[in-house]
């Protein structure tokens, strides 16, 4: 039913498209200048629209219609990386906002400081996992450092975890015999906020070495059933990532791992420069960036991967 409703979606976007521009068209052949200012508004829409019409139509992996489940985690360097890591979680937060995708945070570890150790959020809409698997890996930051006493330049990095969401819990099947659960008190604020019960939640996957932890809720039950979700999402891209290895070695392709690869620089001194290391796609608007706009780069990489 989910992917009927989406294909629906689909087709009631495209008839929109095709009768905007008719109307549009209509407009432009009256010649009336009186309607300029309301016909440049519509072509400027037309064009948001058709460009993200455009965009779908890259998006054709299995799991890209899904939601996402998504994490962002500090790199060496303490305060500096984790300081990093709530700046990406602000811009990611404003790309999803802009998107009008829906933002659950499972898990947030905050830094000794400043900033966020890890976090990991639950984000759902239309191609959530399509668009933001183009995130997946490391990110580097230069700037000079707000926590340096004589104002030296410093790199960060941060890396970025993106997996489909399992709606079939049956797709990935975890055996009770597999897995080890430990539960503890959730991270607080002090005084009220801090947990007087044990509902926060940490599950290692014997198998993997894989561990999970989530505290966001307040109920143990929850915390347990959204660690479950996240463990089922990693199980299934490690399942994907063995076949898309298999594939590629039965093309004689080079394997290439991708976990560690830097993907992306943000250079905020001495120049402004944030350029995308798979694409070669790059802009001076660092600021634009880092609040959320980054359909530019997304969609750069999506076309790399078809060839366009």
């Amino acid at each position: 039913m989910r992917e009927i409703a989406s294909v629906r979606d689909e087709l009631t976007q495209f008839k929109g498209a095709r009768q905007g521009i008719a109307d549009a068209l209509e407009l432009t052949a009256l010649g009336d200048e009186s309607m300029r200012g309301e016909l440049l508004a519509e072509v400027t829409r037309l064009e948001k629209l058709t460009r993200e019409i455009e965009v779908e139509t890259l998006l054709s992996g299995t799991y890209d219609r899904d939601d996402a489940i998504f994490t962002i985690f500090a790199g060496a360097g303490g305060t500096e990386s984790q300081d990093w890591v709530g700046m990406l979680y602000r811009m990611y937060q404003r790309y999803c906002e802009d998107h009008r995708f829906k933002v659950d945070v499972l898990d947030l570890s905050e830094g000794e400081e400043a900033g966020i150790k890890s976090v990991t959020m639950a984000v759902s809409g239309p191609f959530a996992y399509g668009l933001l698997k183009a995130e997946k890996g490391t990110h580097r930051l230069v700037r000079i450092s707000p926590f340096d006493s004589s104002a030296r330049r410093h790199t960060s990095f941060a890396s970025v975890e993106v997996y489909p969401e399992v709606e079939d819990v049956g797709t990935i099947e975890i055996p009770p015999s597999e897995i080890e659960m430990e539960t503890y008190r959730a991270n607080g604020a002090g005084g009220q906020n801090v947990q007087k019960n044990a509902t926060a939640i940490r599950i290692r996957h014997l198998p993997t070495g894989l561990i999970v932890t989530c505290q966001n809720e307040r109920s143990l039950t929850q915390n347990r059933e959204n660690a479950m979700k996240v463990l089922r999402s990693r199980l299934l891209a490690i399942r994907e990532e063995e076949r898309q290895k298999e594939i590629n070695a039965l093309k004689g392709g080079r394997v290439k791992a991708e976990w560690g690869q830097q993907i992306r620089s943000y250079v905020l001194h001495p120049y402004q420069m944030v350029k995308d290391h798979r694409t070669d796609h790059e802009t001076s608007q660092t600021d634009k960036v880092l609040d959320g706009e980054l359909d530019e780069f997304i969609e750069a990489f999506l076309q790399s991967q078809v060839g366009v």
